[in-house]
């Protein structure tokens, strides 16, 4: 059993970019960002209960690691770095901090590094909970027009916002709603003090608008950087800016990664 991904090969050989979605997203997410760095072979992968993995499930971090590791074993990916927005994000700080052989670097877009209190965690999985039957039970025009008004997306202007709930809309809920509760920010251990003693690169995007991840991203790692005239979603909202700032992460860092 493997994820659903676009491969797209590059003309030298270099480290694999391989790329993680958000929730409710797909493969295609990433792909403005990814055409633009077509020195580099790069892989678009589905998550679990999304796009051509929506059959796919997993039950904990644990497994949906081992889900990962398949796939770049069956793509023959010895050498990669993980590009993770948002859940993404999350998953590639796991990944990481497994110490995985052949992973040179990762590049994190407003990714949670996790909660550091039981209170907290007994909050975030009561949330996820109500909002998983959400998914189950209700339309989810109706669902996802409610997440896009949560706090975190508050940069979205209403076209943005719409636009957002059309193409979500397209999602199986009840295959969102396992996926999130099995990767709930409650069932993620706190990944900082293990990010900060990781021997490979660690880089963290977010939106100029995202004062939340702005403060988390100076809690996982040194190399932060503010994407102008973005929220939480930079890479949908700023493409161009996101390109460019990978860009020259990769060229900082692409002679350690040969």
């Amino acid at each position: 059993m493997t994820l659903h991904g676009c491969a797209i090969s590059a003309d030298r050989p270099q480290p694999w970019l391989v790329f993680l979605h958000g929730f409710s997203g797909d493969n295609r997410e990433w792909q403005a960002v990814s055409e633009t760095l077509t020195a580099f072979p790069r892989l678009l992968l589905d998550l679990p209960g999304h796009g051509g993995s929506a059959d796919l499930s997993v039950a904990s971090f644990d497994e949906m690691d081992a889900l990962l590791r398949a796939t770049l074993i069956r793509y023959n990916i010895q050498n990669y770095w993980l590009i993770g927005y948002s859940l993404g994000g999350r998953i590639s700080m796991y990944h990481a901090c497994q110490h995985p052989a052949g992973l040179c670097g990762v590049v994190i877009e407003g990714g949670h590094p996790g909660l550091t209190d039981a209170t907290s965690r007994r909050e975030r999985l009561a949330s996820d909970r109500q909002w998983a039957a959400r998914f189950r039970q209700q339309p989810l025009e109706a669902v996802f027009d409610a997440w896009y008004r949560q706090p975190v997306f508050a940069s979205l202007s209403e076209p943005q916002r719409a636009a957002l709930v059309a193409l979500r809309s397209q999602n199986n809920g009840a295959m969102l709603a396992d996926m999130l509760e099995a990767t709930s920010l409650a069932q993620q251990p706190d990944l900082r003090s293990t990010l900060r003693a990781l021997s490979i690169p660690v880089h963290y995007l977010y939106g100029e608008y995202d004062s939340k991840f702005q403060a988390l991203a100076t809690q996982v790692t040194g190399h932060c950087y503010a994407i102008p005239a973005a929220g939480h979603n930079a890479h949908r909202e700023n493409p161009a800016a996101v390109a460019d700032t990978l860009a020259r992460i990769l060229r900082l860092e692409i002679k350690d990664t040969l």
